[in-house]
């Protein structure tokens, strides 16, 4: 990565009880449920610009910062034209009753300043209005081609502090970029910001490319690819575009996932018509095969410790989803509904497998326990597939496709809970998503 995004400084460190909710006797907290909760009324006034050329981010800022809060379905802005004056001096003292005459209870002020050398000082404070407390000050500073990134850790820290949850905005998602018509897609490999933005195209659309996934640092790609005409997966740097692939001996390749550790990277390979799981350590070169049957065994993801794969077989007649050590050995069957099962994606939290389910004439996503129990379907439509989580595992990302002979794929997102269903706008068509970790 070129952007160097840290830290800086605390501003204001909140000690003894949490200020009051309007409402409760409780904090100023956002208690995330599976039933529909009514968004937390929140405003966040355009940010102050502090010197000359700041202006031109200010506004920006705001409302990267606004639409990542609003997006989670668990804010609601008020609109600026509800506010009641303007603020024009970061350091004043926050007029708490002008905030609680229009009900917002939490409240985002914030400045943004440029140096010479092109840096830029991005700072915030998040208040209770009703508890009339500071509850977070942060500072960030970086290039100001990071004001995106700097948005996104804003609203990151607004997000936790109101939840509870770990963040999720400061990430990226590969997915396969796709134009043309449905008999002649021409696609490629690209990479964008969480919402949609700044996407960026890693390969041509010369050849068929599929499957792309984040390595843990979010640095490198593997992805399958049928330039040499049989599926094959390769490693890109993500900065470089440099690639190379993984399996020296040119068998068939494909459905890769790195380790959690980032070392290895787990795949199925296809020889003699036999499609088994393989894991390959980058380093050397050298692999080892994990399962050994006539079945079709394929779409693997470790569990979030590492000691555990999850995966897709028929051995058992009909595609469902296996759980077996991820040294190999014993599977065991864990998808025993209708239909058949398909991608399954251990959550980042380590307590739920997200999949796909075809039964009764539609796809769907879904999510059930590690063990097999407590399965829910979220969606269902002529063809939903592809699950990712988001860093935090309160997210799933996946892409539909419309039927009839001008269908085409899209990326949409929603909450664990089946909630908040939203389009993730691409200048694309896109399919096949695959969310990073947090950027470092």
């Amino acid at each position: 990565m070129n952007l160097f995004l840290k830290l800086c400084i605390a501003m204001a460190v909140v000690s003894g009880p949490v200020a009051v909710h309007a409402q409760s006797d409780g904090p100023l907290r956002i208690e995330i449920t599976e039933g529909i909760i009514e968004p937390m009324p929140i405003a966040v006034p355009v940010f102050v610009a502090e010197n000359a050329g700041a202006e031109a981010f200010a506004q920006q800022l705001t409302d990267v910062i606004t639409s990542d809060l609003v997006g989670t379905g668990l804010f609601r802005a008020i609109p600026a034209s509800a506010h009641i004056g303007t603020i024009t001096n970061f350091n004043a003292p926050a007029q708490y009753s002008d905030w609680k005459a229009i009900n917002a209870q939490g409240l985002v002020t914030g400045a943004v300043s440029l140096a010479a050398n092109n840096q830029m000082v991005v700072k915030f404070r998040l208040f209770d209005v009703f508890g009339q407390e500071q509850l977070e000050g942060v500072q960030f500073a970086a290039s100001s081609q990071s004001w995106r990134r700097m948005s996104h850790k804003v609203a990151d820290v607004v997000y936790s502090r109101l939840t509870g949850e770990d963040p999720y905005f400061d990430s990226r998602v590969a997915y396969i970029a796709e134009e043309g018509p449905k008999n002649d897609r021409k696609k490629r490999v690209a990479v964008m910001d969480y919402d949609g933005a700044n996407v960026r195209y890693l390969t041509g659309s010369e050849d068929i490319v599929l499957a792309p996934r984040f390595s843990p640092n979010a640095r490198e790609i593997i992805y399958t690819t049928y330039e040499t005409g049989v599926p094959q997966v390769f490693l890109m740097n993500v900065d470089t575009l440099s690639r190379r692939a993984l399996d020296s001996d040119k068998n068939m390749t494909f459905a890769p996932r790195f380790s959690p550790d980032g070392r290895h990277v787990i795949m199925s390979l296809s020889n003699g018509g036999n499609s088994d799981l393989y894991t390959f350590d980058i380093a050397t070169g050298a692999k080892t095969q994990l399962t050994n049957s006539p079945a079709i065994e394929t779409a693997p993801s470790y569990s979030p410790d590492g000691t555990q794969v999850v995966f897709e077989s028929d051995r058992g007649g009909g595609q469902q989803i296996y759980v077996m050590p991820a040294t190999g050995g014993e599977a065991k069957r864990i998808s025993f509904g209708p239909g058949r099962y398909g991608t399954p994606v251990w959550s980042p939290r380590g307590d739920l497998i997200a999949f796909t389910n075809i039964s009764g004439g539609r796809f769907h996503i879904g999510v059930m326990q590690t063990d097999g129990s407590r399965e829910r379907l979220l969606t269902g439509s002529f063809l939903d597939e592809g699950p990712t989580w988001s860093p935090n595992g309160r997210v799933i990302m996946f892409f539909r496709e419309t039927q009839g002979e001008a269908g085409a794929p899209g990326l949409y997102s929603m909450d664990v809970t089946g909630q908040n269903l939203r389009r993730i706008t691409t200048p694309t068509y896109a399919s096949d998503p695959a969310w990073s970790g947090l950027l470092e």
